[in-house]
């Protein structure tokens, strides 16, 4: 697998809306751009594509964690997405974050019960990506489900893929909505 480049952001929410959050809210992206070998190959086989998927979401996990601060057992939710460049198809997403991708994250995370949310789409250099975020263990915590805008200046190429792990702690700065009892 070719990695042009690892691009990490962390963000900390210490205010909304006027109001001190007081605790720590806290989102890490970590993307890769690397090369689709399949970009101009319409119809080829996707196993290429799946075993990277298991290849680089660890490496994402790692570094999104690092960049977190916190102890592995203390991330609280998780998302996941891709941008193919425009050689590619969107099946390349799908076939490198769907099947391989989802066990190196956990297992980065200490547990992760629930379903990594994910998006995917066709983009060009600067395209915006909006990773969906869910708590971990439980998909029906409303606390953590959020978003957060990823983009590349210069990525992706018409054959590279940029794929994003994002990891969080805290949800959202004032949760308060609820399940309908």
């Amino acid at each position: 697998m070719r990695i042009r480049k690892f691009v990490v952001t962390c963000e900390d929410i210490r205010e909304e809306n006027g109001r001190e959050v007081g605790r720590l809210v806290r989102r890490a992206v970590c993307s890769a751009v690397i090369a689709n070998p399949l970009a101009g190959k319409p119809g080829a086989d996707l196993a290429e594509l799946e075993a990277m998927g298991a290849e680089i979401s660890g490496q994402l996990a790692e570094r999104a964690l690092a960049a977190l601060g916190v102890a592995a057992a203390d991330v609280t939710a998780y998302g996941k997405g891709a941008i193919v460049g425009t050689a590619g198809e969107i099946e390349h997403a799908a076939a490198l974050i769907h099947p391989r991708f989802g066990a190196p994250v956990r297992k980065t995370v200490v547990k992760g019960d629930d379903i990594i949310p994910s998006t995917k789409k066709i983009g060009g250099p600067g395209a915006h990506i909006t990773l969906p975020i869910t708590n971990k263990d439980d998909i029906w915590s409303f606390d953590e489900m959020d978003a957060i805008d990823v983009w590349i200046a210069d990525a992706p190429h018409a054959n590279e893929i940029v794929v994003s792990v994002v990891l969080a702690v805290g949800g959202r700065p004032f949760a308060r909505t609820k399940k309908p009892s």
